[in-house]
């Protein structure tokens, strides 16, 4: 973290008297229903890593009792964002918005330092907002997993050399599709029998890269269970790297892109399979609210989306089916805290054939993923992946289950660290449904 000068405090504290919604900072009542819902606070019960005390160091900075100094920037990157504190707050505190908020102003008015400032421009300017960049990048994934390269690496020392937990996320990483086959993707997928509902898929960017299976699994769960989709092709990231992590105007750049994209197809609802992506895309609204040409369309875009699993639940699925198996349900936080979606999962995990359902202890916990955090706070995600990892074994589940990405990778990571990788599998809700889907039809 580079150093802060007194100058670039000057310039933060007036930003956050600026920009911070103090009526908001005025709802936090100090009550602490919040506290144990926080896993940084629950680690070592400091006040400071508590969504009251962040709330409270944002108010000090914001009233000049208190410098916006490397421990204050210390304090809010340390938070994971999973907003569980807001499922709890009687006063309905939206800590999600004032922490976007706070980190973005500490980003502009910080000189960071030049390996930092390349990175971040690369990352956030340069390569998420470009689909075919970030096919590209998958591509050479894909040269490294099957050119031999990776097997070379793994079975040398030198993903030792890698920092924090980098060597484990490497060894999880999912297949990567080729380029020609990230390069054909469809635009429309027709329903199957009855058309029930006629819906626009949002297929995100590292879902469709990355995780390209897990979308092709979502179009034909939305088939089977009688869905027209339409998939526009001028729709790129969702934005929510960025306004997580203080690059809120190139969030917004990337909403407005995505708004263009489909607010002109007849649709019933823009579906996503991703937690993270969906959370951020229900709150253009908040985001461009700034805005009076946007702020109208966002919020009829927002109010639009719905995650997978609960128009599954609304149009209702084929019959599912897998081997006897116990599973067990590990909540995206932002899928529970942000989209309200928490049964729905569990309806259709409880729904196949052969599934004995066994809920997790603080299955709505963080997992420790949240983005990038497990990659630049590796020992607190850790700490919380360990939990998490005890809470499942206690399930004895041969499968955990979750929906979003990054989920997924840290669950999977999870696994690998606990050396359960040939008694225990982590995968996506709709890759289990779609199997469920496939095996109940080859098996009447």
């Amino acid at each position: 973290m580079s150093k802060v000068t007194e100058q670039q405090k000057t310039q933060t504290v007036i930003e956050f008297q600026k920009r911070m919604d103090y009526d908001e900072l005025l709802n936090c009542m100090r009550c602490g229903f919040c506290l144990p819902t926080c896993p940084t606070y629950g680690d070592d019960q400091n006040e400071a890593a508590s969504p009251r005390g962040r709330i409270a160091l944002m108010k000090a900075v914001v009233d000049g009792k208190m410098e916006p100094d490397e421990d204050f920037e210390k304090q809010l990157n340390l938070c994971l964002g999973c907003r569980a504190c807001e499922t709890a707050c009687p006063s309905g505190v939206k800590y999600g918005h004032l922490l976007e908020e706070a980190r973005d102003i500490l980003n502009t008015t910080k000189k960071h330092s030049l390996p930092v400032r390349v990175i971040r421009k690369t990352v956030f300017e340069q390569l998420f907002p470009y689909r075919n960049r970030m096919r590209s990048l998958n591509s050479l994934i894909w040269f490294y997993q099957k050119s031999g390269v990776q097997k070379v690496v793994q079975t040398t020392n030198v993903l030792k050399l890698m920092p924090g937990s980098m060597a484990t996320m490497e060894k999880v990483l999912p297949q990567i599709p080729s380029p020609k086959a990230m390069k054909n993707r469809p635009t429309y997928v027709e329903a199957e029998g009855v058309k029930k509902k006629r819906v626009a898929f949002f297929s995100g960017c590292l879902m469709d890269t990355m995780f390209m299976e897990t979308n092709d699994s979502t179009l034909f769960l939305l088939k089977k269970a009688g869905c027209e989709v339409v998939i526009p092709n001028n729709q790129g990231c969702c934005g929510a790297l960025h306004a997580h992590s203080g690059e809120k105007n190139q969030a917004k750049e990337m909403a407005k892109k995505n708004i263009v994209a489909f607010e002109n197809e007849q649709i019933d609802y823009i579906i996503s399979n991703a937690g993270g992506c969906g959370a951020l895309l229900v709150e253009y609204d908040h985001l461009l609210k700034d805005e009076p040409e946007w702020a109208e369309r966002a919020q009829a875009f927002a109010k639009s989306v719905k995650d997978i699993s609960e128009i599954l639940v609304e149009v209702g699925m084929p019959k599912m089916k897998l081997p006897q198996q116990i599973v067990t349900y590990q909540d995206s936080c932002h899928l529970r805290n942000v989209m309200k979606t928490a049964s729905a999962p569990r309806k259709l995990l409880q729904a196949i054939e052969g599934v004995e359902f066994r809920e997790m202890k603080n299955a709505d916990h963080c997992c420790g993923s949240a983005g990038i955090y497990n990659i630049i706070q590796p020992e607190m995600a850790n700490e919380i992946l360990d939990y998490k990892m005890e809470q499942a074994k206690n399930t004895t589940a041969q499968t955990i289950v979750t929906a979003n990405p990054g989920c997924l990778l840290q669950m999977k990571a999870g696994v690998e660290r606990e050396k359960l990788t040939k008694e225990v599998s982590a995968v996506h809700i709709v890759d289990l449904l779609a199997d469920a889907v496939r095996y109940a039809e080859q098996h009447k």
